[in-house]
């Protein structure tokens, strides 16, 4: 972690970091003009700060842990920020916010942002890997989100500040001690909460302890270990002995990058979605035919994911509502994926009704993979079926630049202009030539 900062990365690795970072920032545009953005904004406008970090979208300028904290909860905002399937959690919500306040706090260069935000992905994902992934949370009741992004942001403006390898154990002290977070945020329906758990509380909390550390601030030497140690506290039990695969910490670090293993969503809609949809468009390409002509739709998912998406009552994450609108527009923007009075559409509802959703336990036995089976019949009884197993935008089967630009593109021009979306979209993918990263503020901001 300490070596990070200085370390090249394999030109690979700087692609793929240039891609999250763009549709991280895309993200927190986009997110700008919801609900949570917009709490977001307020907030920090009103509780202000020191001059020294950018909250995206807007002219406000504020502390770093106040520009983190707001950045992260836009980050947060919406459905569309990348996702790391073998942890389960959203590492760039939190990671980006807090390399970039951490970033102009310290006046770092943009090769080094890129290096921290790896880093960041890096060392948050392998903190649940070790304890089972996506079972962490079923197992714990705890989130397994909030446990990632508490490190991964704590790695990253670490990083961007530049603390060596004691100061680097005491932050993973400290981040430990500020690991939150339970499951309970699946219930909440306005999706604030679920941005301050994902986004902006571990960005603020990440930036601020790397700030204490750097201050001079010590604390314990190993919290991975000893008497009353993080898996101690966090790992699950089975007949009183802790479950953790420990040696996940450090397993193929500097060699395997997590960033490389995140998923980007090709859809603005949420995860268990993006199979589905999939789907769809492949059956649009085979065969022309009108929503009308639709008998009926089945999607086969796994049980969490359809406790997730089924019948909820955000459009962007209702996985009946969304395959309506596929049908009958056939393509998904994300104007129309957050249309809500459109929920209430009569030509849309009449599509939903034809829609069942399934938890399949051979989906179920694939996790924490997102595929799903679609079944389609249409009225003259031909049937399409499609098991997605390689969804756009993973590792297996990852989007091209030009396809991450294009979704950009939908997410940005809305807030920021087609001039400034362009002109941000060119500095982002060339983030390695900035001499100080403090250097996008006039592109991320909104008049």
């Amino acid at each position: 972690m300490s070596q990070a900062g200085t370390r090249p990365l394999p030109e690979e690795v700087v692609e793929k970091a240039k891609q999250h970072v763009l549709d991280t920032f895309a993200a927190m545009i986009s997110g700008a003009e919801l609900p949570p953005g917009r709490a977001a904004l307020q907030f920090v406008q009103a509780y202000g700060g020191k001059e020294v970090a950018t909250v995206v979208a807007s002219r406000i300028v504020c502390g770093p842990l106040e520009a983190a904290f707001a950045n992260g909860v836009l980050a947060h905002s919406d459905e569309t920020d990348d996702s790391h399937g073998p942890s389960r959690s959203h590492p760039g919500a939190s990671v980006v916010p807090a390399t970039f306040a951490a970033g102009e706090q310290f006046g770092i260069s943009g090769a080094h942002f890129l290096r921290a935000v790896t880093l960041g992905y890096d060392v948050g994902p392998r903190v649940t890997m070790c304890m089972g992934g996506p079972g962490y949370q079923a197992a714990t009741h705890r989130s397994t989100h909030g446990t990632v992004a508490a490190f991964a942001a704590g790695a990253a403006a670490g990083c961007a500040a530049g603390l060596n390898a004691q100061q680097f154990r005491f932050l993973l002290d400290y981040a430990a001690q500020q690991t939150s977070g339970i499951g309970a945020w699946t219930r909440d329906a306005e999706h604030i909460e679920k941005a301050f758990l994902f986004g902006g509380k571990p960005a603020a909390a990440g930036v601020g302890t790397a700030m204490l550390i750097r201050a001079g601030w010590t604390g314990v030497d190993d919290v991975f270990s000893g008497s009353d140690s993080f898996f101690d506290a966090y790992a699950p039990r089975e007949n009183g002995v802790v479950k953790a695969d420990t040696s996940q910490l450090i397993s193929g670090l500097g060699e395997r990058y997590e960033i490389t293993r995140t998923n980007i969503k090709k859809w603005t809609v949420g995860s268990p979605i993006q199979a589905p949809l999939d789907a769809l468009a492949g059956f649009f390409r085979k065969r022309s035919f009108t929503a009308d002509e639709v008998q009926k739709v089945v999607v086969r998912i796994a049980s969490d994911e359809a406790n997730t998406v089924s019948n909820r009552e955000m459009p962007d994450i209702c996985m009946q509502h969304i395959i309506a609108v596929m049908l009958l527009d056939k393509t998904v923007t994300f104007v129309s994926a957050h249309d809500k009075a459109r929920m209430q559409d009569p030509a849309v509802l009449r599509q939903r009704a034809k829609v069942e959703v399934v938890a399949d336990p051979r989906i179920d036995a694939r996790r924490p993979r997102r595929e799903a089976i679609v079944e389609l019949t249409l009225a003259d009884g031909t049937q399409l079926t499609e098991w997605v197993r390689d969804v756009r935008g993973t590792a297996e089967n990852p989007m091209t630049r030009d396809e991450i630009v294009v979704k950009a593109r939908d997410l940005m021009t809305p807030v920021l202009g087609s001039a400034g979306c362009s002109a941000l979209i060119d500095r982002l993918l060339s983030l390695e030539t900035l001499g100080d990263i403090r250097e996008l503020r006039q592109t991320l901001q909104k008049d």
